[in-house]
């Protein structure tokens, strides 16, 4: 057999194999879009029509209409700018877990404020601004909690401790 010659103008194309597994690697990045919200999912970079794509394959229920359906979006998804698509939901998953970090702080700055005055007092010296809001329904929502659990007050509290960190 006979060693072909490389040819260096010639670029190489990708091998079937590596097509393959780029073509599979689309497809699952179609799927990941499947657990995202309508909301979320038509901020993205994406066609209409494989936004409805994936609306449909959330409906199919029978195991070899859902796998061909999957198919469908990756072929779509060869048509639009996978990378763009991967930094935007980047972008979407970093603004999901800051929103999460704030809230996770806000519902503990709420419970150490309504268990301790100091607390109270810590928040206060860094946040004056929310002295006239939060004043009131410190007491409020201490008597919720010691006449049978979360009321009106205490929610308030956490959305005003949110707005606040956020």
């Amino acid at each position: 057999m006979r060693a072909r010659a490389r040819d260096p103008q010639r670029t190489e194309e990708p091998s079937k194999s590596q097509r393959k597994r780029e073509m599979l690697a689309l497809q699952a990045l179609g799927e990941s879009l499947l657990a995202l919200e309508d909301e979320r999912l038509e901020r993205l970079p994406v066609t209409p029509e494989l936004i409805d794509a994936v609306r449909t394959a959330r409906a199919i229920r029978a195991h070899e209409g859902r796998r061909r359906q999957l198919q469908y979006i990756g072929r779509l998804m060869r048509e639009i700018d996978a990378d763009a698509l991967r930094d935007a939901l980047s972008d979407e998953t970093r603004e999901h877990r800051v929103a999460t970090a704030v809230m996770h702080a806000a519902e503990r700055w709420r419970e150490r404020i309504l268990a301790d005055d100091q607390a109270f007092d810590d928040w206060l010296a860094k946040y004056p601004d929310t002295r006239e809001s939060l004043e009131p329904l410190v007491p409020r929502a201490r008597g919720e909690l010691a006449t049978g659990g979360p009321g009106r007050a205490f929610r308030e509290i956490f959305r005003k401790i949110r707005d606040r960190l956020a």
